[in-house]
Order: C-alpha cells, then structure tokens, then sequence
C-alpha cells in the first residue's frame, strides 16, 4: 500500500476475502507500474481502456484552453490517456492507415483513421481528455508543449519488436476548440519499391523505363497530395540505384530512408529550400536528382537547367493529369522551348481502392451507366463488372488496398511542336491520346473491365475525358 494507515481499505479487503491483512509500504508508482504489468491485455480496446470513466460524471470542457501546463503534463501521463494513445497508434496499423486525424470539436472529440484513402470514424473519447491526448502525442513526437498557438511538426518512431519500425509524422495545427493532431503512417515494411507491382500496364511502365534511363532530362510525376507520387519516385530511385551513380534528394519531408541516395531535409526557416539544395547538388558531382515538388519559378529555373545540362531530375508538381503540367510550367515562368527541351515524359497518377477478394460478387450494370463513364459502344457487351458485399476481412466496406492508375505521356516530337505553339492544355490532350496514352479515366476503366476495382470508385478519383 503507499498509504498503510488507511484502515478503510484494509478493512474492506479483510470483508471481501476473509483473510487477516498484513500491510506492506511501497511507493504509488510502483504499485500502478505492477497492475499494469500484471493487467495488461494483450489485445488494446478503446472499450477497455475507456471503462474506468464514467459518461455521466465528464463535463464538456470550457472553450479556455489556457488551463495549468504542470496539470495538463501531468494528466497525459495518467495511465489511461498513456494506453489510449498507445492504443489509437497501434489500432491505425493493424488496420492498415495510412494516416490518423484526432479531431477537437465543441462537445466532441473524434479519432479518425483514412483507410485506402477514405476516412472512417474509428472512436470518439470524452471531451475532456482533449488536451491530455494532444500534449500526450506532441510530447512523444518531441514537440514544443507550451506552443498551442502555431502549427508544428515532429516525428514518433515505434519500435513493434522482430525488429520492425514504425514511423508516424505528426502535425499539429491550433483550431477553433483546440488542436487537431494529424499523423501520417511510414511503414518502411510495405513501401513496394517493385515497378512491375505497383499497376502499371505494360505499354506505360516501358514508356516510364525508357525516360528514367535517358542519361539526362526531366521525368515530371504529378498528382494530389496521397496519390503515391513518393511511392513512384522511389521505385525509379530504387531502379537506377548502384555504386556508379550519384543520387542527391532535396526532400520535405523524407519519408523513408534509402540505402546509397544521398536525401537532404528542407529547413525553409533557415533558408534551405529546394531551389538552394539544386544548386549544391550542382556542385556535388551528381547523375540524379530528385527534388521533392517543383512550388515556384525559382526551383524550376534550376532544376531545367540541370536537366539540359546533362543530369537527370525527378520530380512532384500538383496537377490534375499530365497535359496540364505542361501549361503549369509555363504559368511558373518557364519557356516553352526549355519545357520541350527539358522534359522527357510526365506521369499523372491516382490511387483507387481494389474489390475485397474475400465477398467479392458480379454485379449487373446498366449500359447506359457503362456509356456514361466512358466506355466505348463496341465494348459494352464484354463488360463485367464487380463489387465487394463487405465482410469480416475489409471491415464491411467491400474494399482492401489500393491499385495506382497511370497516364505516362512521352513527349514526343509532335507533342513539342504543339507546346512550341502555344497549344492549349485540351491540344495537348488530344494530341497525347492519338499517341495511344491512355488517360487515368481509361487506366481505370481498364482496371474495372480486370476485376479490379469497381466503376463507383473510377467515378471517385479520376474525372471523365470530354
């Protein structure tokens, strides 16, 4: 007991067992320490961690945040918002997210999880906890404590034993009832560094080999943020790294480590951006560059210029599918006949969810549904189409993983001579299908016709061609 004087309790216990009671001292901590141990549950449940509170007796919290620092720290080390927290991080792998949104609102507080790109509500804790969970997360990721009134960014590195890691990026943004903490997943274990695995067709991934082969040039991968352009990026890093290369990364932020690439972290309060990383890497003997996004005219200047001037760059820009790339150069600043001398192929991709295997069922579709979307006349008799009835395995939402859909456009010579003339982006568009590049909305009918996905998602992330 730490306080053995009480003799409430040891006459309680005496009742409840029927045995004589000889108290022994020992200090609080050591006591919670051993019941944890000895209590532990092998399998986390927010139901059990959550049972030693009572709904009726927490009060929603008042909209003053600033409450005592000392009780708050204190209160994020109470056990249960310690196993509660260990529990939504633990819980967001063993479902496979990819990143987790801890939410406070006015009387609720809620935990999602983004499971093969859509967020599903996962448990909504008690209001009260708010602060203790957001300072429980920040001190584990080693942020400023004190800070609730900017936005921050850290890291928390999860050893899970049999020598895996997990890392889990965290930000952490100050909203109306108080700070919403959003961590993203990095499990190094399931980055597929495998071209041939990640769903590109044929044509495509020999069009994506040759331009990432070209002793120089500019190889443009683009998408919104969480289509897996990083993912992409990596497999062709992965592709052309050996002992005779330089490979040099200008990353923000690096999300996994590689093996023999040389990745630089931007520090834009210090002044180390991208375009100042370019021109070090300029000076650092390299064959390779990857720069993590191309924001500004500045960064695009250098990185053309290293791509004409014998080396190969790789990288992001944040546009809708390959034709717009070109007119979002040129709205950067950039000359038409350096975009046409400098790029060798861009590649638009988005990530759509695949038919859970385990309920997956053949569906009837309506022709007028399948004409709608963007299939061909002559194909619709072919088509069969699937979806997922929901079962144990993909949570019933009929869905489990993710397939890329690609639209690798090369820039071949006639597509040159319509940037050289100031052909609109729908120019460019046509003239990239009359080379038989297939769109993303084609990519994923072709996915749907495999049995892969299901045409409510192709609708969801890929817009139609007309």
């Amino acid at each position: 007991m730490a306080d053995p004087s009480n003799l409430n309790a040891i006459d309680d216990v005496k009742f409840l067992t029927g045995y004589n009671v000889e108290p022994v001292v020992s200090s609080e901590s050591a006591i919670l320490t051993a019941l944890e141990k000895a209590y532990a549950q092998p399998e986390i449940s927010y139901e059990d961690i959550m049972e030693g509170f009572d709904e009726s007796e927490i009060e929603v919290a008042t909209t003053d945040d600033d409450d005592d620092l000392l009780d708050l720290a204190k209160a994020s080390e109470d056990a249960p918002v310690v196993r509660l927290c260990n529990a939504i991080l633990l819980n967001a792998i063993k479902q496979g997210a990819s990143d987790i949104h801890v939410e406070p609102y006015e009387r609720v507080l809620r935990v999602r999880y983004r499971v093969d790109g859509v967020l599903h509500e996962e448990m909504t804790p008690p209001i009260k906890l708010k602060n203790a969970i957001a300072l429980r997360l920040k001190i584990m990721s080693s942020l400023d404590i004190a800070e609730r009134r900017l936005p921050q960014d850290g890291r928390i590195k999860l050893k899970l034993g049999k020598g895996r890691e997990m890392d889990y990026r965290v930000s952490s943004v100050p909203t109306l009832w108080g700070e919403k903490i959003v961590l993203r997943l990095l499990d190094k274990s399931n980055l597929q560094l495998d071209m041939t695995k990640l769903g590109f067709e044929a044509k495509p991934l020999s069009d994506f080999r040759d331009a990432i082969h070209q002793p120089y040039g500019m190889v443009l991968v683009t998408g919104p943020t969480g289509s897996g352009k990083t993912t992409t990026l990596y497999s062709a890093m992965s592709d052309l790294n050996d002992v005779e290369t330089n490979i040099s990364t200008a990353e923000d932020p690096i999300e996994f480590n590689l093996m023999g690439i040389n990745q630089v972290q931007m520090h834009e309060d210090i002044g180390l951006n991208f375009a100042a990383s370019l021109r070090s890497f300029l000076r650092q003997d390299p064959d390779i560059i990857m720069v993590g996004e191309i924001r500004d005219f500045e960064t695009a200047e250098i990185a053309v210029k290293a791509a004409l001037t014998g080396h190969l760059v790789l990288s992001t820009l944040h546009t809708n599918d390959a034709p717009s790339t070109v007119t979002r150069l040129l709205n950067m600043g950039v000359e038409p006949f350096l975009v046409t001398a400098s790029v060798n192929l861009v590649l638009a991709q988005r990530l759509a969810r695949k038919i859970c295997q385990e309920c997956k069922v053949q569906v009837p579709t309506d022709e007028q549904v399948l004409l709608d979307v963007g299939f061909p006349e002559n194909e619709i008799p072919n088509v069969v189409a699937f979806r997922g009835t929901g079962c144990k395995v993909c949570n019933d939402t009929g869905y489990k993983g993710r397939v890329a859909l690609y639209e690798v456009m090369p820039f071949k010579e006639r597509l040159r001579e319509i940037v050289l003339q100031g052909g609109s982006t729908a120019e460019v568009k046509d003239e990239m299908i009359r080379d038989g590049v297939a769109t993303l909305r084609m990519a994923g009918l072709s996915k749907v016709v495999q049995g892969v996905t299901t045409i409510d998602e192709i609708v969801r992330v890929t817009a139609a061609d007309n």
